[in-house]
């Protein structure tokens, strides 16, 4: 499929990419090519890209790939990779914060304390973007990234832009609701003011903790399931005797239960069938059906 039939320069800046491979651009290293991946240059140049795209074709978005799963067939469609792209960075007044939507969720945190700002430290323990974050309503340690949401600017598949408010979204655990057809493109974050050493000690912590309890290093999407009302799923998963738990490639974390690594030749379908085992055998124990948190891309692999 052609996106632009002319002999002249496309009238974009950004870079297309046709029949790329995925298994680069997501933390679970798996999946097959995009039929085709475009990183604009920055908004503007990404509203005359969209603009030039068949309303038709299939569109998805890609920040760091954190918690994706590409089928192992790839994608048939075109892929906006944000990550590395869409990275304006910026404190206003008033305690506010301005990211766009490429920029990674642990800068975000660390720009708000270096400048006084208190509220983001949990996102410096969450890998992604602040799109991401945003699209899944990112949390850890009792906060969620849209407890501090004023503003969201989006763009939708036509090239137009779009100021909305968070009554515009239905925001719940890990479940973010807006107008269709509509991406994030950048956020403004109200934080409260709050002593930088304190900040910095508070994202030690953090990270401390998460480095002595998650498979950090290894090839993982983080947290694969949300928690149930009034539990967790790691505890449930380890509980139904599942750590260490194998599917081809692809093994249930005996350091932390909610995380499935890839050993290293693990494939897309390996994953996704020992995601539905283990939400099987926990269903089957504790009647509670464990829901995955993970975005598929190109339809769940066979």
């Amino acid at each position: 499929m052609s996106l632009y039939d002319s002999t002249e320069s496309p009238p974009w800046r950004g870079e297309l990419r046709c029949n790329e491979p995925l298994a680069r651009h997501n933390s679970w290293r798996v999946g097959g090519p995009a039929a085709r991946l475009y990183r604009p240059t920055d908004a503007e140049d990404l509203a005359v890209f969209l603009r030039q795209l068949d309303p038709r074709e299939p569109l998805e978005w890609i920040g760091l790939g954190s918690n994706l799963l590409v089928a192992d067939a790839g994608f048939a469609g075109t892929l906006i990779q944000t990550q590395g792209c869409l990275t304006g960075l910026r404190c206003l007044e008033d305690g506010a914060l301005h990211a766009e939507a490429g920029v990674a969720s642990a800068k975000a945190a660390r720009c708000a304390v270096h400048h006084g700002l208190s509220g983001l430290e949990f996102l410096a323990g969450i890998p992604g973007t602040i799109g991401g974050a945003l699209a899944m309503n990112a949390g850890a340690w009792g906060a969620e990234i849209w407890d501090f949401v004023t503003e969201v600017t989006t763009i939708d598949r036509y090239g137009a832009t779009h100021e909305r408010q968070p009554g515009d979204f239905q925001v719940g655990y890990r479940s973010v609701q807006g107008p269709p057809g509509e991406w994030f493109l950048a956020v403004q974050l109200h934080l409260t003011t709050g002593d930088p050493a304190v900040g910095a000690a508070r994202i030690r912590d953090l990270l401390a903790r998460r480095s002595a309890t998650q498979p950090i290093g290894q090839a993982s999407c983080g947290s694969v399931f949300r928690n149930p009302p009034g539990d967790h799923a790691a505890r449930l998963i380890d509980a139904a005797g599942l750590k260490g738990l194998q599917i081809g490639g692809a093994m249930v974390s005996d350091q932390h239960a909610n995380f499935i690594i890839n050993r290293g030749a693990a494939s897309a379908a390996d994953i996704h069938a020992l995601i539905k085992r283990v939400a099987d055998v926990v269903e089957q124990t504790y009647d509670i059906r464990l829901i995955p948190e993970v975005r598929c891309i190109g339809g769940e692999p066979q």
